[in-house]
């Protein structure tokens, strides 16, 4: 188990979906992101993007997709300047490869990461498919993570592949709304795997995205879940100072 150096903090953030229609949207909300990203490397120890940071992301050997300059620049300069930046794949970007890590210098995740640091255990994960329930999206993200599906899908087009996919995303989004409500705890998903693995192992913290609910919930007294929300209207992201990880809201202190 390691321990944070003095002065610094880790943030985690997620689901910024860059690249959601519409677009002029997306530029700015892009725009912010960067400013965020900027400001926190002051004091950053590390920073973990917990997926979904871009709306749809789709590796060709030799084609990525265009956009996203400003967040893909600012995310070089910090992993150059020897601070780690965590990627972990979404369910909309799950289609990340080897780019991001070569070019970018990201580390990446694609599957649950276990965090160890000044004495507390943290599970990450983008917090979709975990624990039981939802079969039709389980079976969605076998085929999606599939290594035949994704050769048989390199070999349309990228200007058709992309099109399709912005379109699905677009319709996906926006017909069950882009705000979510807190379900309870029983039928939140990611409440329920949490407390169902803190039957077998601790976990001073459950770090998810996907929900976009921003949540800091108690399991138990010496456990917490926390859904980092969204970047479309909350703008939420938290932070490890190395005693307590807080959710806070960009620009809401800014203004």
């Amino acid at each position: 188990m390691k321990n944070l150096p003095e002065n610094k903090k880790i943030y985690f953030a997620s689901d910024v979906h860059l690249g959601l229609y519409p677009y002029d949207h997306s530029r700015i909300r892009e725009k912010l992101f960067v400013k965020w990203l900027e400001e926190i490397r002051k004091d950053a120890a590390e920073l973990y993007l917990l997926g979904d940071i871009f709306d749809y992301w789709y590796e060709y050997r030799k084609v990525v997709p265009r956009g996203f300059t400003r967040t893909l620049g600012k995310l070089a300069e910090i992993t150059d300047s020897g601070i780690p930046v965590h990627f972990f794949t979404g369910n909309h970007d799950v289609w990340v490869f080897d780019y991001l890590p070569s070019e970018i210098g990201v580390i990446l995740h694609n599957e649950p990461y276990i965090l160890e640091l000044n004495g507390k255990r943290m599970f990450l994960a983008h917090g979709d498919g975990l624990g039981p329930g939802d079969p039709g999206y389980k079976l969605l993200r076998r085929i999606f993570r599939s290594k035949f599906m994704q050769w048989l899908y390199s070999k349309i087009h990228p200007n058709l592949s992309m099109r399709f996919a912005h379109w699905w995303s677009k319709k996906s989004r926006y017909s069950k709304g882009i705000a979510e409500a807190f379900q309870g705890e029983e039928n939140e998903l990611q409440i329920v795997f949490a407390k169902e693995t803190l039957k077998k192992e601790h976990f001073d913290y459950f770090i998810f995205g996907h929900r976009h609910v921003p949540m800091n919930y108690p399991l138990n007294p010496d456990s917490r879940l926390i859904n980092l929300g969204e970047w479309i209207f909350s703008n939420t992201y938290a932070m490890f100072d190395g005693t307590l990880l807080e959710l806070k809201q960009y620009g809401k202190e800014n203004k």
